[in-house]
């Protein structure tokens, strides 16, 4: 007799809201893999059809190249799982109004929000600190919050 483990995820209302320090955790480790990427796309897809010329400051191109691919980074894996490779690593997981899974408009939301809490001298996620509930201002303005990623085993 083989035993099967199946792993459930708590996110409903009940869920634990996460702290801080953990967000910032998990933030830390998606900028050192956003930063790759950023990198890998520099140096293999555009320093090559620029004949490897540097890419001036200024290039207002480039720039909203590389605001896309964050926003694609982020969005694309909170739509997909609820959870960014950062997340992933310290068991958080983003989830929508009781528990349900993020919707494309509220991930595009969040993202631009998490922007704009960043560029307030970090306000916006110091909050998160004096919530009750642990949430941030792009927390609130997506209606979606992050929660620690319970395994139950059965």
């Amino acid at each position: 007799m083989s035993s099967s483990k199946e792993s459930t995820i708590n996110t409903g209302t009940d869920a634990t809201p996460v702290a801080l320090p953990t967000r910032l955790a998990a933030i830390l480790y998606d900028m050192i893999l956003l930063f790759s990427l950023l990198f890998a796309v520099t140096l293999f897809l555009i320093l090559p059809l620029t004949h490897g010329n540097a890419i001036t400051g200024n290039n207002i191109f480039y720039q909203l190249l590389l605001l896309l691919l964050m926003y694609i980074y982020f969005t694309w894996q909170w739509c997909h799982g609820g959870q960014t490779l950062g997340m992933r690593a310290w068991k958080i997981r983003l989830v929508g109004p009781g528990g349900r899974p993020v919707t494309k408009k509220q991930a595009g939301l969040r993202c631009v929000a998490a922007v704009l809490s960043a560029f307030c001298f970090g306000m916006g996620f110091l909050w998160a600190m004096f919530s009750r509930e642990k949430t941030a201002w792009h927390d609130r303005i997506s209606n979606t919050r992050l929660v620690k990623q319970e395994w139950i085993r059965s």
